[in-house]
């Protein structure tokens, strides 16, 4: 999939830009720039990790996702809550509720994605005894992460597992059981929503994955939902036990959950994006203790950091610990039989290609001048990285005029010098 062709869903709202540069300084891929007094956004460099939105103090970065209306369309609808929805609401005891709330909002049917993660996380397992498997396996789960090694860090493409993340899983098993269940449907009559914490999961699903394609519909956000379930959940009476995961698919919502469902100590665990970008920079220069598994969490303590939650991470990190203490560790272990070989179901064939952001020309012989030309540029800057030129950096500025999107006169420091 050509890069140009990337549909996003983190959009700015120019209206509502001054111009600041808070986002510009943060953004991890240096995909921001400020020009004629407001933001523009790189479609080529953009990973939708929702850290401009996050940012913003005036709101003009917002995330492009579905609305629960937007499943209207469909006979049956099929809802599929990540975890981190449970970490969401203050003294919740039984996952039940949640579920039971999501069938009175409209849904006819729940698929946990914390049930699909104990079954990714079985066979991941198993994946790691693969013979020929280059180490470390990076996890595949966060959709961020696996575009920034695309675009940033290319010699680590084949070190992502080739596993679908739960929930493209819990997608196709929910169909599945809806068929099962209702042979009268027809496949476009079954509709997936998922309840989702971040903006980059709506992208994967607009895009696809390389050739292939998503079985989720429509990208709902989860504090869109948590608000239509206030109204909704009730505890004071019995409800139907719906629930169908233990501790290891709960624990998949925080940093950590998913390496030590692996159940050994080879990992690394690292969260918050800048944390992943210098986790990756040390696999790529070989700087890194031998682990066999990484997992990477774009957002701070994993997805219940996403730009689209409602509560403070941590305080719904020690709400999934308190909620996980009366559950069993997993309900989704495989029989003998389901261990000897992961099914295709579970697994996709080809990455995304993307032209890597650090390439400045299809040429080598242009590269090579572009470079030269960067670095005596950079020497003539201030290098103060003040961000007032409408770049992130002195080296991203030295970039952009060679590229021939900025001019030398750009820099406020050396005009008020030859001044």
């Amino acid at each position: 999939m050509a890069s140009s062709t990337y549909e996003h869903s983190v959009r700015l709202d120019v209206s509502k830009c001054t111009g600041c540069t808070n986002c510009l300084k943060r953004c991890p891929t240096e995909a921001i720039r400020i020009h004629d007094g407001h933001a523009q956004i790189n479609d080529v460099r953009c990973i939708d990790c929702g850290e401009c939105i996050r940012i913003c103090s005036n709101r003009a970065k917002k995330a492009v996702v579905g609305r629960i209306e937007d499943m209207d369309r469909f006979r049956y609808k099929i809802a599929l809550p990540a975890p981190s929805l449970y970490g969401q609401f203050d003294n919740l005891d039984d996952v039940d509720y949640v579920l039971d709330g999501l069938l009175k909002i409209g849904f006819d049917d729940v698929y946990e994605v914390s049930k699909a993660a104990e079954l990714v996380s079985a066979y991941t397992r198993l994946y790691l005894k693969t013979e020929g498997i280059k180490l470390p396996v990076i996890s595949s789960a966060c959709p961020v992460a696996v575009r920034l090694i695309a675009l940033r860090f290319p010699s680590l493409n084949d070190n992502v597992m080739h596993m679908l993340p739960p929930m493209e899983v819990a997608a196709k098993l929910a169909r599945r059981r809806a068929k099962q269940q209702h042979p009268e449907l027809a496949d476009d009559e079954i509709g997936v929503c998922f309840i989702s914490p971040c903006p980059a999961k709506a992208s994967y699903v607009k895009n696809g994955f390389a050739e292939y394609q998503s079985n989720v519909d429509v990208v709902i956000s989860m504090s869109d939902v948590y608000f239509a379930l206030l109204n909704k959940m009730s505890r004071t009476q019995d409800v139907e036990s719906l629930s169908d995961s233990g501790m290891i698919g709960i624990g998949w919502a925080s940093s950590g959950g998913e390496a030590t469902a692996l159940f050994n100590d080879e990992y690394l665990a690292a969260d918050g994006i800048e944390n992943i970008i210098n986790v990756l920079e040390q696999i790529e220069n070989g700087n890194i203790p031998k682990v066999k598994f990484i997992e990477l969490d774009a957002c701070t303590a994993g997805c219940v950091g996403g730009v689209l939650t409602v509560q403070n991470p941590y305080i719904a990190k020690t709400r999934l610990q308190s909620l996980r203490r009366f559950l069993p560790v997993s309900t989704n272990f495989l029989s003998p039989e389901e261990q000897e070989y992961i099914p295709e179901l579970y697994l996709f064939d080809e990455l995304p290609e993307y032209e890597p952001m650090t390439q400045l020309s299809r040429s080598m012989a242009e590269s090579m001048r572009m470079m030269a030309d960067i670095q005596r540029l950079r020497d003539l800057l201030p290098g103060i990285d003040c961000g007032a030129c409408g770049a992130p950096g002195c080296r991203a500025m030295a970039e952009d005029i060679v590229k021939g999107v900025a001019r030398l006169e750009d820099c406020m420091i050396l005009e008020k010098k030859e001044d």
